[in-house]
């Protein structure tokens, strides 16, 4: 396809990739709650979209509450396969019992599955991220069935259950399976055969991204005595909560320092403690044997797991003995990072569509510390991008920045999903047609 086909067949797209149609698929999508381990509603309502515009497609069930939705649009034949890819679930559930108050004292309005249009904005659980990537990827499709270009590979559709960095929702109506969470629907997808030669995954930053850090889960288990409080001063004392606080102090600032010691071209990857236990809720009284410290600590691609595990068990024995305690260390999670090289053909390609939708000279993020499933796919032999629109500012919205990643996450601006959709149209036709490569 010649460069001024692909102009006049990305018009012809973009003329059915309306404002309106954008807006009625983010939309349909916020609409219809999809926290990690029940996406599978959702799934059946994108399977039947892709069905209905002419797409071989399925809800592909993990089990009876999660599933992927996946689609093929047949080329001619003879060309390479792209996969167009977002996930589908939610980070938090829009459930007052199950997310206050660890998301704040209550759930607003743009924390629950009911979309809002806030004018050039829409609103509701995930209508930025993931659901606003998601119904581009909607919209392009259907388009795509609509124009139908002359394409000789495959564009394959699909939208992955369990993308969001989460273990198991312990919850009734929740899978029982721990591995609902870290890319399982789409490592899910790849084992039952949906393979491509390339892949797009459309997820927050406007820029295109050819690697991009894995994560790796620590759990620091911090030793104490089990006493009563009328015993305090009678018997041996030493409460683990107390000496997790200490801990915690000076992890917090380990971590603040770790991007320093593994930083990349195009990564700074963090790390966070994100959760403590220790002790009954119901019974102050007495001290617990034990207190659990749980952290993500993001890792470079080209970064081994194990390399950060060492680094944080030197650093734990040395806080232990300056504590006169020992603390245990177990890794309870990894995903590594991962790169496509960045002179591949998905790469160049992807450039290409950013520029020409764009404008100006691409130029490639720094300090990103993300992960998403492109680290599945990428680990699975599929070289693979990732692009995406920029997340809604506090200031855009005009509310106080510490409510800004949540907010974020919550609203999707139309405007940027039509630019998300014309660099997706543009790679799309670049990499399925057989004289581009």
């Amino acid at each position: 396809m010649s460069a001024a086909e692909s102009d006049r067949t990305v018009d012809a797209l973009l003329s059915h990739i309306t404002e309106a149609r954008l807006r009625e698929a983010v939309r349909t999508l916020t609409s219809v709650p999809s926290p990690t381990g029940r996406e599978a509603q959702l799934a059946h309502l994108l399977a039947d979209r892709l069905s209905a515009c002419g797409y071989t497609a399925v809800a592909q069930h993990l089990d009876e509450h999660q599933a992927n939705a996946v689609g093929r649009l047949r080329g001619s034949g003879g060309g390479e396969d792209l996969m167009l890819y977002a996930p589908i679930d939610t980070l938090t559930t829009g459930v007052e019992e199950l997310d206050v108050p660890w998301v704040g004292e209550r759930l607003r309005p743009d924390m629950l599955a009911q979309a809002r249009d806030e004018g050039p904005f829409v609103s509701g659980l995930g209508a930025g991220n993931p659901k606003g990537h998601a119904a581009c990827i909607l919209a392009l499709a259907e388009a795509l069935a609509h124009v139908r270009p002359p394409l000789d590979g495959d564009v394959v559709v699909a939208f992955g259950a369990g993308g969001m960095p989460t273990n198991a929702v312990e919850a009734p109506g929740f899978p029982a399976r721990a591995n609902t969470g870290h890319g399982v629907g789409c490592s899910f997808l790849l084992e039952r055969g949906w393979y491509t030669d390339h892949a797009v995954i459309a997820k927050p930053g406007e820029f295109v991204a050819h690697d991009e850090v894995g994560l790796t889960w620590f759990e620091i288990t911090v030793p104490g005595t089990h006493t009563y409080v009328g015993s305090r001063h009678r018997l041996p004392y030493r409460n683990p909560i107390v000496t997790a606080a200490e801990v915690a102090t000076r992890l917090e600032r380990w971590l603040a320092d770790y991007p320093n010691r593994h930083r990349s071209a195009t990564a700074a990857p963090q790390g966070i403690i994100g959760s403590i236990a220790g002790g009954w809720e119901r019974m102050v009284a007495v001290t617990p044997a034990e207190c659990r410290l749980r952290l993500d600590i993001r890792i470079a691609p080209g970064t081994a797991p194990l390399q950060v595990k060492r680094e944080l068990l030197a650093f734990t024995r040395e806080v232990g003995r300056q504590l006169d305690t020992e603390l245990g260390l177990e890794m309870v999670l990894a995903v590594p990072g991962t790169s496509t090289p960045s002179d591949a053909p998905i790469v160049r390609h992807a450039i290409a569509a950013w520029e020409r939708t764009h404008r100006r000279p691409h130029q490639a993020a720094s300090d990103n510390s993300g992960a998403t499933d492109a680290n599945i796919l990428r680990a699975r032999g599929i070289p693979t991008v990732r692009t995406g629109m920029p997340k809604v500012s506090s200031t855009e919205l005009d509310i106080d920045p510490s409510r800004e990643f949540a907010r974020g996450m919550n609203t999707v601006d139309v405007r940027a999903m039509r630019r998300l959709c014309e660099v997706l149209a543009r790679i799309t036709l670049a990499v399925t047609a057989r004289t581009s490569h």
